[in-house]
């Protein structure tokens, strides 16, 4: 039998930033009306040009943060360009980050990663030389072609998200990355069953950060109804992927807000 190489085949789409915010209430209670009226106004022009390129506002809930803003763009720099710019607003003044999280759209081949270096190996080409890294490259161009939708993705209009950033598992006992790619295959393949079941109540799209940011990868649900989160997450604990490999960061739950709504949010109104 011939060694493959471990890693399964991935490929990428839109780079997403999720940024989370602390309102100083306080202060804006003790700003006047009219300059009220000024940043708010502002800050809605300044939200809506960002709607249509794949941003979105949500209103959080507990004590994590009060706003949270999910920006799907083609480049890190786009991504860098937002953050500058909601930066020079007059709302950031009453903002304080307090978590962000910096991923790209990411789709692993667990299914035709170990087919196509079989195909490789049987048209003998030697692992990693020029020819095999071409036939690589074809594979995952023609993968990234037939998956461009799913690669990047619009925002789902849904009135709900759930985020969380999450790891698989290094530790001694348990190493997820030490699994023959056969078994993660195996195993990757059971955990997307349970997904399937409920595709017609929720929208999930997963991220990679590795390299990016302080967790491996990172899950947004899109649901209106907000138990399907529940739902969906308590059955995943139950699966091998999930109860043997998985550790999870913190999850953060939003109500989707559109920027001409803004001003009533901050009036105290609910989202």
């Amino acid at each position: 039998m011939t060694a493959f190489p471990p890693v399964p085949l991935t490929v990428e789409g839109s780079y997403v930033l999720h940024q989370v915010f602390a309102f100083d209430w306080a202060a804006w209670n003790n700003t006047s009306m009219e300059d009220r009226k000024r940043i708010g106004d502002e800050a809605a022009r300044a939200l809506q040009e960002l709607e249509p390129q794949q941003s979105a506002l949500y209103s959080t809930l507990g004590h994590k943060g009060d706003l949270l803003l999910v920006h799907f763009r083609d480049s890190i720099a786009a991504l860098n360009a937002i953050e500058l710019k909601l930066a020079q607003i007059g709302l950031s003044r009453f903002l304080k980050a307090t978590y962000s999280y910096l991923s790209v759209v990411e789709l692993s081949l667990y299914e035709s990663s170990r087919k196509t270096y079989a195909m490789l190996a049987e048209n003998g080409l030697e692992q990693f030389s020029p020819a095999w890294n071409a036939g690589i490259r074809e594979v995952l161009e023609r993968q990234k072609e037939a998956m461009a939708q799913r690669l990047i993705p619009t925002i789902p209009p849904a009135r709900h998200l759930c985020f969380y950033p999450m790891n698989r598992k290094r530790g001694e006992e348990r190493n997820w990355y030490a699994l023959p790619l056969d078994e993660r295959q195996r195993l990757m393949h059971d955990h997307g069953m349970i997904g399937r079941r409920y595709a017609d109540r929720v929208r999930q799209i997963i991220s990679a950060s590795i390299g990016f940011d302080d967790w491996e990868w990172s899950v947004d649900l899109f649901a209106d109804d907000p138990l399907v989160f529940k739902h969906l997450i308590y059955e995943m604990r139950f699966d091998e992927a999930s109860s043997l490999y998985a550790e999870f960061g913190p999850f953060y739950v939003g109500i989707r807000m559109a920027a001409d709504g803004l001003d009533s949010w901050l009036r105290g109104d609910s989202a």
